[in-house]
């Protein structure tokens, strides 16, 4: 039997997760492992200077899974070096995240960094986001996700690599298709500080993030997404800028004559 490690950063009791694992647990032995609350925009985050707590968690009454005191990144390694210790998860899915994971702002993204943690340590990974905060209809992403579980649990998948995968907030009947797609290299919201003031007048900042112009090809990932289809973007945690690799070599050799 196929077996399949279920994470997310919005939280183990999140929606989005609930119904992803109602719609997968046909295709094999589900674990779930995630944070005990939201862990959004965590990046590849780990736990080092306090222990993780691990502690089964419940859906309507009965065991669901295991809530962790951590970031997404912190799930999966717990999970293959512990919890899963000695049945290796075939296939790790990241999500369903409310809201996008587009453009730079995967470095952000904790669910993004769950299916990379996945990669890291070999095993075939995707992350799954939904492009809203508001709407609450996952029956599109989760459809679409089963599908692309089973196909990577039936074919031989190339390890190290990721795919993140974003779902246009549409009624399935709307969605154009699907979209193999880059990584755009803007970011996806406009940000700014707003400066405040508490009751005691002591200062404080609260970020605010509005949604960006999406601009490129039909190949970069939000464009698709904007346009109505499904994103597929595969990617690797290798961030080497290999372009520019043989040109800093010879600035270096230069630095040290």
């Amino acid at each position: 039997m196929k077996r399949i490690l279920l994470t997310n950063d919005d939280g183990i009791h999140s929606p989005g997760i609930l119904e992803l694992y109602r719609k997968i647990k046909t295709l094999g032995e589900v674990t779930v492992v995630a944070p005990d609350a939201e862990r959004s925009a965590q990046g590849h985050a780990i736990t080092l200077s306090v222990p993780l707590r691990v502690n089964e968690a419940s859906h309507e009454g009965k065991f669901f899974g295991y809530a962790i005191s951590g970031t997404p990144a912190d799930c999966v390694k717990i999970a293959l070096m512990s919890i899963m210790k000695k049945h290796k998860p075939d296939l790790i899915i990241s999500g369903v995240n409310r809201g996008p994971n587009l453009g730079v702002n995967v470095l952000y993204s904790g669910t993004v960094s769950g299916a990379t943690e996945g990669a890291i340590l070999g095993v075939p990974s995707f992350a799954v986001s939904l492009n809203s905060f508001k709407w609450a209809r996952y029956g599109a992403a989760v459809d679409f996700a089963r599908k692309l579980a089973k196909m990577m649990l039936e074919k031989k998948m190339p390890v190290n690599t990721l795919l993140n995968v974003n779902v246009p907030a549409l009624p399935a009947s709307r969605i154009k298709g699907v979209r193999i797609t880059r990584q755009g290299m803007s970011t996806f919201y406009r940000e700014s500080y707003d400066r405040r003031e508490d009751p005691n007048k002591r200062v404080y900042y609260w970020l605010c993030s509005h949604k960006a112009e999406v601009f490129g090809d039909e190949m970069v990932d939000a464009v698709a997404v904007r346009d109505g289809y499904i994103s597929i973007t595969p990617l690797h945690y290798d961030m080497t800028d290999y372009k520019d690799l043989e040109i800093l070599s010879d600035a270096g050799k230069k630095l040290f004559k």
